[in-house]
């Protein structure tokens, strides 16, 4: 199947009560504009909360997810922001678990923010560089990842990325849109949403040995 034939990539943005909005909004608006080769939508982007209803985000921003946890189907690129919900999704086993699983079956995860804890709470840093939010850079050396890269924009560490606060969402989504697409998709997302993407900054990390 060639990529101009292939379907477009299946995106799901983890949602939970305080996510901060522009950590799901703003990959959800790369990925939705985001073309391929002929000029079709690449992406096939929806959100995804762990049951059915509503979910309050930041600042009281109600949303009703596309989808809950146990419907979803296939994934390609799994997304979970961040935002103060965090801490108490980090302490849900159900939440890890659906990450765990989904993370698992999908090509590429990217956290945003303080997304990095859920992944890391998860255990799926272990042994990988990371980065998050500036102000949750210590909780993130608290867990079990190799290295925290607090001035990288973006870690890349093959399937597992995660970006820093808020905005930096932004930038590793379309370092995805680059990774899967090309840069010059890329570029063109980037040019589209108006969106200076010219401080990438994006750490690539191989674990030693």
């Amino acid at each position: 199947m060639t990529p101009e034939t292939a379907p477009p990539r299946r995106v799901a943005v983890l949602m939970f009560d305080d996510v901060e909005v522009l950590d799901f909004a703003g990959p959800f608006e790369v990925f939705g504009v985001a073309r391929g080769p002929d000029e079709t939508f690449a992406f096939e982007v929806f959100t995804v909360a762990l049951e059915a209803g509503p979910v309050v985000a930041r600042n009281g921003l109600c949303v009703n997810p596309h989808a809950c946890a146990a419907d979803i189907g296939r994934v390609d690129v799994l997304v979970v922001p961040g935002g103060r919900g965090t801490r108490r999704e980090m302490g849900r086993p159900d939440m890890l678990e659906f990450v765990r699983a989904a993370s698992a079956q999908a090509q590429l995860t990217l956290s945003v923010c303080t997304g990095a804890l859920i992944l890391g709470a998860a255990g799926l840093l272990r042994g990988l560089a990371a980065t998050t939010h500036y102000a949750a850079l210590n909780e993130l050396r608290a867990l079990d990842c190799a290295r925290v890269l607090p001035r990288a924009r973006v870690v890349d560490n093959g399937r597992i990325l995660t970006a820093t606060g808020v905005s930096a969402g932004i930038d590793g989504a379309l370092h995805v849109v680059a990774r899967t697409l090309g840069e010059a998709h890329a570029a063109e997302t980037a040019r589209y949403m108006q969106y200076d993407w010219r401080r990438r900054r994006v750490a690539r990390w191989s674990p030693p040995g």
